[in-house]
């Protein structure tokens, strides 16, 4: 018995020489009602805890709400109740127990699903008598509770009841509606600034002057809080270059995605939403970074090699911080098919295999894969749905809404790869010309630029700084798609962007455009540089946040001659491809370029894409069948009956033979009175018809 009382204690001794540690350092946190917990782990892992509670949660003075939600779910009201904090459960049930008895509200809840946001809802209703129905697995976002209702009752229809947890979940009641649920939402607290913001203040401090080694952020409020008291006190700036240079733990999804739009770069996240491994996990990648600075395998005190634990204790997070020019993309890995992926490249990253990918290039594919440019738009249903909730800039810098109609479109379809909701104009945002979206007149610039004084005044910025938003809904969808299907990132090309800041919206005749061209080549020079330098680290900034292929955009340079498009626009172009070729496919698309296609060739481009207005089997022709392309089925064609669209497919698929390298297309964006059907039977019969 002593010789084995012995041995449990030698084995927890060794489980704690290796466990990772902070060796020494100041560790910050932010989390408030676990503070005791969060500083004893930070000890427990070598750290010297700094723990600043950033928020509390004020119950909501009258809650006629939730005495609502009460009265109706007596009266069989629901048919399901979503419960997703812990607290927020507690108080919710407190709240109408108190006015209706106990036994009445676990009655009412014993005749509906009760649906758990993970384990502390579930304990929260096991305390009250109420096993949760449906219990939701990590990590426990908002989409991981539709994957599991998805599974387990039809949504169309049914009457849902949300227990929101201190801020509205538009996301979660968007796709609920979207999938014909009745929503009602029960707000049960608030959070607010603590009432003590000294603690924050002297975290931040410490932060900026370079003095912690890490920083936990626990919740996404926490982010937006932290970052709200250190621009009151002057110190926003200074936060943020600060965070740049230590380790930033993520707890998980969400609270990542809050950080990424704000431009913070993550290190960790850990595999379980958990604080014991949140803090493991930062540890860990406090040790490693100590180690790679030291040149040894371990940093001081009680730590092991940091190849011990990494890979079981830290998931690795897409960095989505701008590639900048001085560490650029190289071109040492060209997409050729003249040099195929290799085993080791496939296994590293097994979307390589995909038809799109494949076919990107220029390999044998067992079908013709397509996607559509503008799946995700207003013509499905569900994201008007979203689109109602939401001004169309605001769902672009929402990473949770614009990853949300990315994957809705994906799923709804089948097609073969995702691409980002966006819009090609948003580096025009950080540029303060004042662009705005009016309804019916798209896009409008309210300060045009003219002049070389109006070329100064825009100033210089990192993609990942103003347009981490972006990088952000890449990473959700590459976690909500599972390495299932590709996904493009996109940008639009010099010329477009430059046409929109110089006319101050849409043209026809871009005379503006032209007489910079013909009369002011120092400002056309100038203004085309800026703009090629900034597409080229917005695009690396989305393929550092997990793009498969990016594809630029020149929608409006078909106003051009050859000759203008050589001497003004070719260079830029090239500009921008070259800055990413060889990181991933580059698709290169333009409209009314029938004249224009070996000079987009020469500009560059893995994937060259076709309007409507030319035949593909004639323009690969000309392009040469060493570059692949993407196309072209007038997207009008999608208004005639289903045997029309399968006809019209089968033209295509005939004219390029079924040479390797073609990615089905529509020749422009799908019209917002698309038939939600027409466009899946396209989908379905370009699958079908071109099975080898």
């Amino acid at each position: 018995m002593r010789r084995g009382w012995f041995i449990i204690l030698m084995m927890d001794r060794a489980a704690e020489r290796a466990a990772p540690s902070f060796g020494g350092r100041t560790v910050v946190a932010f989390e408030s009602r676990m503070a005791g917990e969060t500083a004893r782990l930070i000890e427990r892992y070598g750290g010297r805890a700094l723990v600043a509670p950033a928020l509390s949660e004020a119950p909501l003075a009258e809650n006629a709400a939730a005495l609502r939600f009460a009265e109706k779910l007596i009266a069989d009201g629901f048919d399901l109740v979503i419960f997703l904090t812990g607290v927020g459960t507690r108080e919710l049930l407190r709240v109408i127990a108190a006015r209706y008895g106990p036994e009445v509200i676990r009655a009412a809840l014993g005749r509906t699903l009760t649906v758990a946001r993970g384990p502390k809802p579930a304990a929260a209703l096991r305390e009250f008598g109420v096993s949760a129905g449906l219990t939701v697995a990590e990590p426990n976002t908002w989409r991981e509770i539709l994957r599991a209702l998805d599974g387990a009752v039809a949504i169309a229809g049914k009457r849902v009841a949300i227990q929101e947890y201190g801020m509205a979940n538009p996301e979660l009641t968007a796709a609920l509606e979207a999938r014909e649920a009745e929503v009602t939402t029960v707000p049960v607290y608030r959070w607010t600034l603590p009432a003590d913001r000294g603690p924050v203040r002297e975290a931040i401090r410490v932060i900026a002057a370079g003095g912690a080694a890490a920083v936990l952020f626990t919740s996404s409020q926490q982010v937006t809080n932290v970052l709200q008291i250190a621009e009151a006190a002057g110190a926003g700036a200074d936060l943020r270059r600060g965070l740049g240079g230590l380790v930033v733990a993520s707890i998980g999804p969400i609270c990542s995605a809050r950080l990424r739009g704000q431009g913070i770069g993550i290190a960790v996240e850990p595999e379980h939403p958990k604080l014991g491994h949140l803090v493991r996990a930062a540890a860990g990648a406090v040790a490693a970074r100590g180690a790679a600075a030291s040149g040894a395998g371990a940093v001081s005190g009680s730590v092991a090699d940091a190849a011990d634990y990494p890979a079981a204790a830290i998931k690795p997070v897409a960095v989505t911080n701008p590639v900048t020019a001085t560490n650029p993309v190289t071109a040492t890995n060209p997409v050729a098919a003249a040099n195929p992926v290799t085993a080791e490249q496939l296994a590293a990253n097994p979307l390589r295999a995909t038809p799109f990918l494949r076919a990107c290039r220029r390999e044998p594919v067992p079908y013709t894969p397509i996607w559509l440019m503008r799946q995700a738009g207003r013509y499905m249903p569900e994201y008007r749905r979203v689109r109602a909730r939401y001004p169309f800039i605001e769902m672009c810098r929402r990473p949770e809404v614009a990853a949300e109609v990315t994957v809705t479109a994906v799923e709804r379809l089948g097609v073969d790869a995702a691409i980002i909701f966006a819009d090609i104009l948003l580096p025009l945002l950080p540029m303060g010309v004042g662009l705005k979206y009016e309804s019916g007149d798209g896009p409008l610039i309210e300060r045009p630029v003219r002049t070389l004084r109006d070329l100064a005044q825009i100033p210089e910025f990192a993609a990942g700084e103003e347009l981490g938003f972006v990088g952000a809904a890449i990473g959700l969808v590459a976690r909500a798609l599972g390495g299932r299907t590709p996904i493009i990132g996109f940008a639009g090309a010099p010329f477009t962007l430059a046409s929109y800041l110089i006319e101050g919206g849409g043209s026809r005749q871009y005379q503006a455009t032209k007489t910079m061209m013909y009369t002011a080549p120092e400002l056309w020079d100038g203004l085309m540089g800026r703009l090629a330098r900034i597409t080229a680290d917005y695009l690396r900034m989305q393929i550092a946040a997990g793009a498969d292929a990016v594809q630029i955009f020149d929608s409006w340079v078909g106003s051009l001659g050859p000759d203008d498009y050589r001497r003004y626009v070719l260079p830029y172009t090239r500009q921008v491809i070259a800055a990413v070729r060889g990181a991933v496919p580059v698709i290169h698309f333009g409209t009314v370029t029938g004249n224009l296609l070996e000079l987009m060739r020469e500009a560059g481009g893995d994937v060259i894409g076709l309007d409507w207005r030319v035949d593909p089997g004639a323009a690969w022709a000309r392009l040469g069948y060493d570059v692949a392309i993407q196309g072209n089925l007038d997207p009008v064609a999608l208004f005639a009956e289903v045997g029309e669209i399968r006809r019209r497919t089968r033209e295509i698929l005939d004219s390029v033979g079924g040479r390797p390298g073609h990615i089905f297309n529509l020749g422009h964006g799908i019209l917002p009175e698309t038939p939600v059907d027409h466009v899946i039977a396209l989908v379905d019969a370009v699958h079908e018809l071109s099975r080898r």
